[in-house]
């Protein structure tokens, strides 16, 4: 399948690392004009000079903005007042012990993980449907599906989103714009090598490793590996095309079979 997203605009939240770099990347390669988002122009910078050397002729907009506030989701449209294709990756998470979260804490996921795409759905929407065309994905985990015992309010965060993907798909029914949600699965993103590490046999090779932590620790998985950010990333590139204009509402799994279930 040749995917061509030449004359469309992209803007991926949290792009200057892990899966939004690799899926800034991938729609790069695809043909489309990116909006690389990041809070300090170093990160920004640093992002882009990276995918110009692997996709010389990529077009990329510096998007130096920290959109998970009023004023940086604004200053986000400013930056890029049109875009055809938005993935609100940006998301935070953690381990905590559930009786000691602060009502603080779960704001802040919430504010981070909801709220922020939210904010840039209503600022971009309009738009696509004016234009009869767009795609809005937002990246979920199958923590929304699978709620981990320690990360109860990343989960609930992950849980809203698919509301969130769900409710919006309504509201853009008919429009041409369709709206999505990717489950990502556990993935080989920065600090997790350290963190697999910490509970296998240090002197194993990488491929190695990463499979007994698999196999031991997530024995749920399908893949019995850690998926890594491009294979995210293909799944967001085929969604954002002309190709999937009949997905929309839907909750795309690319978790190798970690949630346990013959539906979404």
């Amino acid at each position: 399948m040749h995917i061509d997203l030449t004359g469309r605009t992209a803007l991926v939240t949290g792009s200057t690392q892990g899966i939004g770099h690799a899926i800034a990347l991938e729609l790069a390669r695809a043909g489309a004009r990116v909006g690389i988002s990041g809070r300090t122009g170093a990160r920004v910078d640093e992002a882009i000079t990276r995918i110009r050397d692997v996709v010389p002729d990529a077009v990329l907009a510096p998007v130096i903005a920290d959109v998970t506030t009023e004023e940086g989701a604004a200053r986000a449209a400013e930056l890029l007042p049109r875009v055809d294709v938005l993935v609100n990756n940006l998301g935070i998470f953690g381990a905590a012990e559930p009786l000691e979260i602060s009502d603080a804490e779960w704001r802040r996921y919430f504010e981070v993980n909801v709220l922020a795409a939210v904010r840039l759905i209503r600022q971009y929407l309009p738009g696509m449907t004016e234009r009869g065309w767009g795609r809005i994905q937002n990246i979920a985990s199958d923590s929304a599906v699978v709620i981990p015992a320690e990360m109860i309010h990343y989960g609930m965060s992950k849980t809203a989103l698919l509301a969130v993907t769900r409710g919006f798909a309504k509201q853009a029914a008919g429009t041409g714009v369709t709206v999505n949600s990717v489950i990502a699965g556990p993935t080989h993103t920065g600090g997790v090598e350290d963190f697999v590490y910490e509970l296998v046999d240090r002197s194993l090779p990488w491929d190695e490793a990463q499979r007994v932590f698999m196999r031991e620790h997530r024995p749920q998985s399908l893949l019995q590996r850690l998926i890594e950010p491009e294979e995210i990333a293909h799944m967001v590139v085929y969604l954002a095309s002309e190709q999937a204009s009949a997905t929309t509402g839907g909750a795309v799994r690319v978790d190798g079979g970690y949630v346990d279930s013959i539906l979404p």
